[in-house]
């Protein structure tokens, strides 16, 4: 149990480490960007399976701007767990939820049909660990970065015009999309 507490705290060590040390290599590359990107890669080293591609441009550097400052202002490690998802695999997860759940209500307080789903359009963020997202949640807004759903503290979506209304879980959808969901649950 003890082994099991202190791995990520060495990983994030370690990771912190890597990034100092890549220090002076980032500034002689680019002076002006090497702290962020001895973040990058230090935090692609710690989280390999992350892929950044297909988020919105908008959305990659909102993410990645946040996680720089989380990173260096508060050594806090943000790695994404799903970013952009495409509209067959979106399709996939929802399909799957509502045959797991027995029925598409249920399924959609978890996973959203393609349409409707932030990560198709790639503005949705799913991150760890869950001192990353707490700090995210606490300074996302900033970088309109935004928790979406009360019963999934790693979603946050990219929403530059304005702050969205937290929802419940996905299968609340505000006024303006009953339209859409009566098409679901009908």
């Amino acid at each position: 149990m003890i082994r099991f507490l202190l791995r990520p705290r060495l990983l994030a060590t370690i990771t912190r480490l890597l990034a100092v040390l890549a220090l002076p290599v980032t500034f002689v590359r680019a002076p002006g960007r090497a702290r962020y990107l001895a973040c990058q890669w230090a935090l692609g080293l710690r989280f390999p399976a992350e892929d950044l591609a297909g988020l919105s441009a908008a959305a990659r550097e909102a993410f990645t701007t946040a996680r720089t400052e989380a990173f260096w202002r508060d050594g806090q490690l943000i790695g994404l767990t799903s970013g952009h998802r495409d509209a067959a695999e979106q399709h996939r997860l929802f399909t799957a939820e509502v045959h797991r759940t027995g029925s598409v209500a249920a399924a959609r307080r978890r996973v959203l049909p393609p349409e409707e789903s932030a990560h198709v359009r790639g503005t949705a963020l799913d991150v760890r660990p869950v001192e990353g997202a707490a700090w995210l949640e606490r300074h996302g807004p900033a970088y309109d970065l935004h928790r979406r759903y009360g019963n999934e503290w790693w979603h946050f979506e990219y929403h530059p015009e304005t702050m969205p209304l937290r929802l419940s879980d996905p299968g609340v959808l505000p006024a303006r999309s009953a339209a859409r969901r009566a098409q679901w649950v009908g």
